[in-house]
């Protein structure tokens, strides 16, 4: 660790960034309907709680945090390659990457959640 000391200010700042991150990957998880977006925004969520986990283990001067945020990088990467190959797979299927579109694969007796087209993108963005 490095000589100099962390202030509580570089650790409010580590933790700023670090909300932000992760609130702007909730609301692109929330508010998107095309898978690959969801993906990219879950994986800003867990680089928001790296980035924080890093903060407060450079905060009480031990490397906990890193440790923790180099095994989230793991299992981000596995999760991203594992999502991304059924990202392919589903894209082969049905040729769209509407979430919505999906619903004919869930399991027999399940009822299927009607949306309107007023739903589909809620910023009120107009294609054209």
């Amino acid at each position: 660790m490095s000589s100099q000391p962390f202030l509580v200010s570089d650790l409010n700042s580590y933790l700023a960034i670090g909300a932000a991150l992760f609130g702007l990957g909730t609301i692109g998880f929330l508010s998107r309907r095309n898978l690959i977006v969801m993906l990219l925004s879950a994986e800003l969520m867990l680089q928001g709680v790296g980035l924080s986990l890093v903060g407060f283990g450079r905060f009480h001067g031990n490397w906990n945090g890193q440790i923790m945020t180099i095994i989230i990088l793991t299992v981000a990467a596995c999760e991203a390659a594992i999502s991304l190959a059924l990202v392919v797979q589903l894209f082969n299927r049905s040729k769209t990457l509407d979430v919505s579109v999906w619903q004919a694969l869930r399991d027999p007796g399940l009822p299927a959640v009607q949306e309107s087209p007023e739903d589909a993108e809620p910023f009120g963005y107009t294609p054209g």
